[in-house]
């Protein structure tokens, strides 16, 4: 019996299977990617001999994984938060400066090259005096995220912005619409693109951020036992750890990219 069906239009409804198939075909080639890397590195450990202290086989991180299952979700649990905080407030400094810069074109002249030069200080470096100012708790760890992850976000929307086409500004302008009208109801939207392009640049950044910030100063989350684990020189809770952070990067990158789908479906990418 044949399992698709035909809809009122005559078009065929696209069965489980079609779908399943589909879905295989696209993430086939990550998953043989994955694997064969992971059979070649564990060959390569076992053939060379290396030491595990220098370099953990597959198998080690795999059991390390299982083994310190609940110490590495206990982990996870406190990074993601922090990390899950400073992208928002990251999201929303990042929007507010945008919007104020290509707003008043006067004060973009004088706080943009401001911004730009305070890009350039090492992130590393302020990690350390984030700690020194605000103590231990999670008040410079946020600080720290949003000062890498802002920038992406604003200059992306700013880009957006900018590049509306001329020809709607001057059809605002000839109806009589503000600056402020034409700025929210015609470039913003036309910015939204843009605008995901730095939300996934910056969720990138934020794990980054998240984990330097506890490399400098935190008795919890991922860093930490990060930095844990290497001074005990347990090798493979250190790549199980980074295994996790890598996953966790991965998952909030694709859930950013879902977001864009929703929202914007005519300009998402085809990153889901």
């Amino acid at each position: 019996m044949n399992m698709t069906t035909t809809n009122t239009k005559g078009n065929p409804d696209i069965s489980v299977a079609a779908i399943t198939r589909r879905g295989w075909r696209e993430i086939s080639p990550a998953v043989f990617a994955v694997v064969g890397t992971l059979i070649l590195w564990e060959l390569a450990v076992k053939w060379l001999k290396v030491p595990e202290i220098i370099i953990a086989a597959p198998s080690s991180i795999g059991h390390s994984l299982v083994h310190n299952a609940k110490l590495l979700a206990d982990s996870s649990g406190v990074t993601l938060a922090i990390i899950v905080y400073g992208f928002a407030l990251s999201v929303v400094l990042g929007i507010v400066l945008a919007l104020l810069l290509v707003r008043f074109p006067t004060a973009s002249r004088a706080v943009y090259p401001l911004v730009v030069l305070f890009q350039t200080v090492p992130k590393v470096a302020l990690a350390p005096i984030f700690v020194i100012w605000f103590g231990y708790d999670l008040s410079p760890k946020i600080l720290l995220i949003i000062v890498i992850s802002f920038f992406p976000i604003s200059l992306n929307m700013i880009a957006g912005l900018r590049s509306v086409d001329p020809n709607l500004l001057l059809l605002m302008r000839s109806i009589g619409c503000s600056k402020t009208e034409t700025l929210l109801r015609v470039m913003v939207p036309s910015a939204l693109p843009s605008l995901f392009a730095g939300l996934k640049i910056g969720v990138t950044f934020s794990v980054i951020g998240a984990i330097v910030a506890e490399f400098s100063g935190a008795n919890r989350g991922l860093g930490y036992l990060i930095q844990f684990a290497s001074s005990q020189l347990d090798t493979p809770l250190v790549f199980a750890s980074l295994v996790v952070v890598s996953a966790m990067g991965v998952a909030l990158f694709y859930a950013v990219a879902l977001l864009e789908h929703f929202i914007i479906p005519w300009a998402s990418s085809s990153e889901i």
